[in-house]
């Protein structure tokens, strides 16, 4: 029992299951299933992919998801409070996921402002016959950076700066509406609505000329790279970046799942929902490109498969030589609207209801306070000519590092040190109608650290040799390893205050268990 001294509201709740997996979906299907799928497939072995793929989301993605799931809902808070009930000092890791989400949203803000931007640009193909040169030069008007001083501008970019602004507006009008009012809502609205525009889209890039041609180059089956161990490193990235794991969102929402609810069902539905939205993209992407590659003459591997280029140059130039173009594009940068806003929205919600938990604030106080001041870093940091170049600085390093290491130290701890294994399986079983197994044990006690392990080390050791993108080592230091160390002071910083609030938390149901049929079931017999 807390011992914390201020009794808070009832906890809020999903309505019910729907609400809870188009919310996961939601979270789930982001910008990066629709334009980083499709080239790390193209680059590890094309339709042979797959196969580490499909072992990866079993073997990590589902049990790593699994282990949020149960985190949260039978500790019933956002990260920081499940893990400070699993040992009070943990608390500090959740708040170094909390951490990794003030830090994603910030810069994901300004890549669903772009799409927001090219949604309206695209009724008059306004990029005209050089989208490069139109998103590059005209819209983000990204500065000619050299020498360490002048990799941070404020040049502010009114095109960037004034979509940023509404899009924090409108992220914070929906938290502060609540989880059912809000952020149900909005995933209920907006996920079936990016399922039937994305797929409208597919089915036409699908019957464009030279569509066949895209689509061999991203099947066509390289079986020699499953001998590859980067295939399978990037298959286990893949599904890990994908899934929003591992950094608070999956654990925040399962609390919010009414004490009697199914966990396991609804989770295999969410991971298969997000790889099938996945592999719907690449067959999307790579039709449209085959038919730019016909229409331009020029080889179907030549043209950017993955990454801004192909979202916010290929795409257009695309959809400048479609029939109906101006629709069809209309339809893609709104999907990436949709995708983009339903994931922000999931990310910010991590930090408020740490912010409730622990302050005892309410709502609307966390929600309001949290997007000034996440805003107001936003428009400085990315509405202005190197924006850019510190986005995707700082992707790579808190993704690759951050994340990977969030995923690293919460199985050690919660499975190997503080052994809750057994608890948070039995818990799983106890609630939902699918078993999970003593498989699980395995992915997450020893399948998964080892994978994340390498690939940590191999992100650390390739920047080490050599420089990210080639920028300049000095900015690098700031801005990347920066990033770094700015999760590990926030999430120290975090941790020191006194917990001023208190919820009644009694864990449901006992464990050990005494009920003989009970303890059965929760063992997964």
């Amino acid at each position: 029992m807390s011992t914390d001294n201020t009794t808070t509201a009832p906890r809020e709740q999903f309505t019910g299951q729907v609400g809870f997996i188009l919310s996961a979906i939601g979270s789930a299907v982001g910008l990066g299933n629709i334009w980083r799928f499709p080239g790390v497939a193209y680059e590890n072995g094309g339709g042979a992919f797959m196969v580490p793929y499909l072992v990866a989301l079993l073997t990590a993605g589902i049990p790593i998801l699994f282990l949020d799931y149960a985190l949260g809902h039978r500790l019933r808070g956002g990260a920081p409070q499940a893990f400070r009930r699993v040992k009070k000092w943990l608390e500090s890791l959740g708040w170094f996921q909390v951490m990794i989400c003030v830090l994603i949203a910030v810069y994901y803000a300004a890549v669903v402002s772009w799409a927001a931007s090219f949604f309206v640009y695209s009724f008059g193909l306004e990029w005209g016959d050089d989208p490069a040169g139109f998103f590059f030069g005209e819209h983000l008007q990204v500065a000619d950076v050299g020498g360490a001083d002048a990799w941070l501008t404020f040049d502010f970019v009114a095109a960037v700066l004034i979509p940023l602004v509404l899009v924090w507006l409108v992220a914070i009008a929906v938290l502060a509406a609540g989880v059912v009012k809000g952020v149900q809502r909005a995933n209920v609205i907006f996920i079936p609505l990016l399922i039937v525009s994305f797929g409208a889209l597919v089915v036409r890039a699908l019957f464009l000329d030279g569509a066949v041609d895209g689509l061999n180059l991203l099947f066509t089956p390289d079986w020699g790279a499953l001998s590859d161990p980067d295939v399978w490193i990037a298959a286990y990235g893949q599904i890990f970046f994908s899934l929003s794991i591992a950094f608070g969102i999956m654990i925040t929402y399962a609390s919010y799942r009414r004490r009697r609810s199914n966990m396991t069902g609804p989770g295999l539905v969410v991971a298969f929902s997000n790889s099938g939205f996945e592999l719907l993209a690449g067959l999307g992407v790579f039709a449209a490109i085959g038919f730019l590659a016909m229409e331009s003459g020029t080889a179907v591997a030549d043209l950017p498969i993955a990454g801004v280029g192909l979202a916010f140059v290929t795409f257009p130039a695309i959809v400048s030589q479609m029939p109906a173009g101006a629709f069809f594009g209309a339809l893609f940068f709104g999907s990436l609207v949709m995708a983009g806003f339903t994931s922000l929205i999931s990310i910010l919600q991590v930090v408020s209801a740490a912010l409730q938990e622990k302050f005892a604030l309410s709502r609307r106080a966390a929600t309001l306070g949290l997007g000034i001041v996440l805003g107001l870093i936003s428009v400085l940091g990315f509405s202005t000519t190197t924006g850019l170049i510190l986005l995707d600085t700082a992707d790579a390093f808190v993704n690759n590092i951050g994340i990977v290491a969030s995923a690293i130290f919460m199985c050690v701890f919660v499975i190997w040190i503080y052994r809750r294994g057994p608890e948070l399986r039995y818990h799983l079983n106890s609630v939902s109608t699918l078993p999970v197994g003593r498989w699980w044990y395995v992915c997450v006690g020893a399948i998964v650290p080892v994978m994340l392990i390498v690939m940590l080390t191999g992100f650390i050791a390739a920047r080490i040799a050599e420089p990210y993108e080639g920028y300049d080592t000095t900015y690098l230091l700031f801005a990347g390893w920066g990033s770094v160390a700015l999760l590990v002071i926030g999430a120290i910083v975090l941790t020191l205050p006194r917990w001023r609030s208190r919820e009644e938390f009694t864990p449901w149901p006992t464990y050990p268990p005494t009920d003989t049929s009970t303890a059965r079931k929760g063992a997964g017999r």
